[in-house]
């Protein structure tokens, strides 16, 4: 089957931002990407899948229909930091993939 012409890779259009944030807060990393076919969104921190309620209805992470990961309360305890860290959101599709800049998400110290 001969490529499509209006078929084209994903590309990121919004990059997620640095955020500083107080534990128990929500918060969002904002990621929207274009492509044809509408490309996937996966979100990776310090290089592993985030799992969102897409994996675990009971998740506190949710993946919004633009692509943006929702936090509904930042996780930080003094042995746990599940939330912390650096992330990026992957986009793809059959003809390729774009990956975000680096953003960090921080927890303010109480």
């Amino acid at each position: 089957s001969r490529l499509r012409q209006e078929d084209f890779p994903p590309r990121i259009v919004e990059h997620p931002s640095d955020v500083i944030v107080s534990k128990g807060e929500p918060t969002t990393l904002n990621c929207k990407a274009e492509g044809r076919p509408t490309p996937t969104i996966e979100w990776y921190k310090d290089g592993e899948r985030v799992e969102t309620d897409k994996d675990d209805p009971r998740s506190h992470r949710m993946l919004l229909p633009s692509g943006s990961l929702f936090f509904l309360r930042i996780v930080h305890g003094r042995r746990s930091k599940p939330d912390e860290g650096s992330y990026v959101c992957v986009a793809r599709n059959y003809l390729g993939e774009a990956v975000s800049r680096n953003a960090s998400l921080e927890v303010a110290c109480e």
